[in-house]
C-alpha cells in the first residue's frame, strides 16, 4: 500500500464502498491468495469493521454515525487498531491503549489510532495524555476529520474556535444515510415545525401573509425544513457542506437549486436583496461565531425579509462547546449578535428542537427581521 487510505462507514449504509471510502483492493487481492494467512486475517478484520456497525458508535446518546476510520496504509497497524477498538468496546481500556500505541509505532501518522487513544485517555481521566494524543491526531490530519481540535477545546487545551469544514463534511457525509431516522425518529427533532410556527407568528403580528417568492435553507440536510415550508415558498434554495446530504435533498424534490458550501460561502454567492426568507434549522449549533452568517443574511434579504433559526443554549453568557461537540449560544449573545448585524429581533423564545437521553435540549428559536 502507498500512503494512508480511508475506510468511511455510516450506520445503516451497507452498500459497496468506493472513492474516498475505499479499502486497498490490491491488499484485498493479495489476501485472497492461497497461503496468505496473515493477509486474510487482516482482510477479515477490515470486513468485520464494515459489517459490524451497530456496536461501533462513538456517542450513543446523540445517535451519531459510526466512528470514522482513516486507514494508516499499514495492514498490521490497522489490525492492531481493530483489536484495540474491540477491547475498548469490551471495557478493557488499558489493554486497548497499549495496542493503539503499538499501532502508532508501526504507523506514526495513524490519525484514527491517535484520536482513539485520546478518547481512551479521557475515559481513564488521563487529561494530559489525552491532550497529547489529540494534538498528534490533529497534526496528522489538518482537515481534522475526527474532530480532535474540538476535543482539545472541550478539555480547555485550545481556545473556542470554528469547526473545520473537513470535520463537518465528514460527519454529515457519514450521517446522511440514516439522518432522518436518527434525528426525527430517535431524537424527536422538531426544529422545522418550531421555525414554521415562529415565522407564521411574526408574519401574523405584522399583518403580512406567510408566503415567500424565494427562500434559502442553510444547512439544508435532507430537506426537512423545506418539507415544512414547501407550500409557502415558490423557489427554494438549499445549501449544505455535505455532498451526500445534498444528494438526499435533491431526491426530496423540494429544492429548485442546491449548492455544496458552508453557510457563509453559500450566502456570499447570492445577490443583494435576493431572498425573502432564510432558514437555519439545527445548523447554528455548528457555528461558533454567529456574526458572519448574520451579516451575509442581512445583505441577501430583501427589506422586510426574515432570517429564522434554531440554536442550542445555556444559562450563562457567550458561546460554549457542549459534551456533544455542538455549540450552545447564550440568549444575550444571540440578541446582541442579531442587533449588531443590523437586524431587528422580532422573536426569541426558549424552545427545544431535539431531545438528548429522552430529555429536551435547552434551545432557542429566533426570527430576525431586515427593516
Amino acid at each position: 500500500m502507498t500512503g494512508a487510505g480511508v475506510i468511511g462507514v455510516a450506520m445503516g449504509d451497507h452498500g459497496p464502498l468506493h472513492g474516498s471510502d475505499r479499502i486497498d483492493m490490491e491488499a484485498a487481492r493479495l489476501a485472497t491468495k492461497t497461503g496468505s494467512s496473515w493477509q486474510q486475517d487482516v482482510l477479515r478484520t477490515h470486513f468485520r469493521y464494515i459489517g459490524s456497525l451497530a456496536p461501533i458508535i462513538t456517542c450513543s446518546t446523540s445517535l451519531m454515525p459510526a466512528r470514522l476510520f482513516l486507514s494508516s496504509g499499514d495492514l498490521l497497524a490497522d489490525r492492531r487498531y481493530e483489536f484495540a477498538r474491540d477491547l475498548q468496546l469490551k471495557g478493557d481500556l488499558p489493554a486497548a491503549a497499549d495496542l493503539l500505541l503499538q499501532a502508532t509505532e508501526l504507523a506514526p501518522g495513524f490519525t484514527s489510532a491517535w484520536f482513539t487513544l485520546g478518547d481512551i485517555r479521557e475515559q481513564l481521566d488521563e487529561r494530559e495524555a489525552a491532550i497529547a494524543a489529540y494534538r498528534t491526531a490533529h497534526a496528522t490530519d489538518p482537515d481534522d476529520r475526527h474532530g480532535a481540535r474540538l476535543r482539545l477545546m472541550r478539555l480547555g487545551a485550545e481556545p473556542l474556535a470554528a469547526m473545520t469544514e473537513g470535520y463537518v463534511q465528514s460527519l454529515f457525509d457519514q450521517y446522511a444515510p440514516r439522518f432522518e431516522q436518527a434525528l426525527v425518529g430517535d431524537l424527536g427533532y422538531r426544529g422545522p415545525e418550531l421555525l414554521f410556527r415562529a415565522v407564521l407568528s411574526v408574519r401574523a403580528a405584522a399583518r403580512k401573509p406567510a408566503f415567500f417568492k424565494r427562500a434559502i435553507d442553510l444547512g439544508c440536510g435532507t430537506g426537512l425544513a423545506a418539507t415544512a415550508f414547501a407550500r409557502e415558498v415558490d423557489h427554494f434554495i438549499g445549501i449544505d457542506l455535505s455532498p451526500r446530504m445534498i444528494e438526499r435533498a435533491r431526491s426530496s424534490g423540494f429544492y429548485d437549486e442546491l449548492e455544496v458550501a458552508d453557510m457563509v460561502q453559500g450566502l456570499r454567492t447570492r445577490p443583494d436583496a435576493s431572498a425573502e426568507l432564510i432558514l437555519a434549522a439545527d445548523a447554528m449549533v455548528y457555528v461558533a461565531d454567529l456574526a458572519p452568517v448574520l451579516a451575509e443574511a442581512r445583505r441577501v434579504l430583501v427589506g422586510g425579509g426574515l432570517f429564522a433559526f434554531t440554536a442550542e443554549t445555556h444559562a450563562g453568557e457567550g458561546v460554549l462547546l457542549g459534551a456533544g461537540l455542538r455549540y450552545a449560544h447564550g440568549a444575550r449573545y444571540v440578541r446582541a449578535s442579531v442587533e449588531a448585524a443590523g437586524l431587528k429581533l422580532s422573536l426569541l423564545e426558549d424552545r427545544s428542537a431535539r431531545n438528548e437521553d429522552n430529555t429536551p435540549v435547552p434551545g432557542l428559536v429566533a426570527v430576525a427581521l431586515k427593516t
